[in-house]
């Protein structure tokens, strides 16, 4: 049987496409992710307590490096296989070189149940990979709007200089203060800082109640995923292949990147479930602020609507059962 959080996705995936009157509220929904994150941070930062001098920089910085290369890999072919406008097709690369903070919190409940080792900086692989692509597209499309302007010589000019201002105004501060990259980073730093010990009198109720948050997390995650579904645009059909085809070879770069550094067994999973993962709470805000031609709703489409719930539901046994072949034969 998949692990218990795996049946609340479902139940949430087929209370949306009955059109149950079943819902979330949003304040709930707000509360559940900021405990989530927040437990998260907390849960990396005392794995990281006593260990810090064990840190290789070295190795993450090779993993950071995936939040860049990624992105640019995939560009040319979201224009030029996917046919994407130019807008588009930098909004789906900065969604899927950047990771889902959901698939994470189910593939650390997964190693967690499967016993499989985490490395004491495993937490730190979703901040490292969340920024750079969100980064570097939006570089890209700035430099692009500068090319494009400078080969027109006229009004584009303008359009360049402004969205420059908007990225150079807001792209890092957008990156860095987001509520997830602030919750990740400040509950990292408190739990390294006291360690399990100082983190006694509340490990029962935050860290406790983990599975809980999650599965009332992936309820509404379900209910999100069959409302962005609904109806499919089947228009779209070469980004829904893509989408639904993508997490299969990209976890494929988390698998090999993680076998190169020696990693544990549970850290490779992550990493290879975080690399076949597509961003839905970061990049969104960030490309909607920077790149409003974008359609974000084929992002949501295809980072929540397709490739989460095959992540959840095909994907994890899958990629489970490849690293373990690979390590144990």
């Amino acid at each position: 049987m998949p692990d218990i959080v795996i049946a609340f996705f479902a139940l949430g995936l087929l209370a949306g496409w009955v059109k149950s009157d079943l819902k979330v509220p949003q304040s709930i929904y707000e509360t559940l992710s900021i405990l989530l994150m927040l437990t998260l941070g907390v849960k990396g930062g005392m794995a990281l307590h006593g260990h810090s001098a064990s840190i290789n920089l070295g190795a993450l910085a090779l993993i950071a490096s995936l939040g860049v290369l990624t992105p640019l890999a995939l560009y040319p072919l979201l224009t030029q296989v996917i046919k994407l406008k130019q807008a588009d097709a930098i909004s789906i690369a900065a969604h899927y070189g950047s990771v889902s903070a959901g698939t994470f919190a189910v593939v650390i409940a997964m190693a967690d149940h499967l016993g499989w080792q985490l490395a004491p900086e495993t937490t730190l692989y979703l901040v490292l990979l969340e920024l750079p692509a969100i980064i570097i597209m939006l570089w890209l499309h700035r430099w692009l709007l500068a090319r494009a302007a400078n080969d027109r010589k006229q009004g584009d000019s303008k359009q360049y200089k402004d969205t420059a201002q908007i990225s150079n105004g807001s792209i890092w501060h957008e990156a860095l203060t987001s509520r997830g990259v602030v919750l990740l980073l400040g509950g990292v730093i408190i739990g390294w800082a006291y360690g399990p010990q100082g983190l006694a009198d509340i490990t029962p109720v935050l860290l406790g109640g983990f599975k809980t948050l999650l599965a009332l997390f992936l309820l509404e995650m379900g209910l999100s995923t069959a409302k962005v579904c609904r109806p499919l645009p089947w228009q779209h059909w070469r980004l829904m292949l893509f989408a639904a085809i993508a997490p299969f070879v990209l976890s494929w770069l988390g698998i090999g990147v993680g076998l190169l550094l020696g990693l544990p067994a549970g850290s490779i999973l992550v990493l290879a479930t975080l690399s076949a993962s597509g961003s839905y709470i970061a990049a969104p805000a960030a490309i909607k602020a920077a790149i409003p031609e974008a359609n974000i709703g084929l992002a949501m489409l295809a980072a929540l609507g397709i490739t989460f719930p095959i992540n959840v539901l095909i994907g994890l046994p899958l990629y489970h059962s490849w690293i373990q072949a690979l390590i144990h034969g």
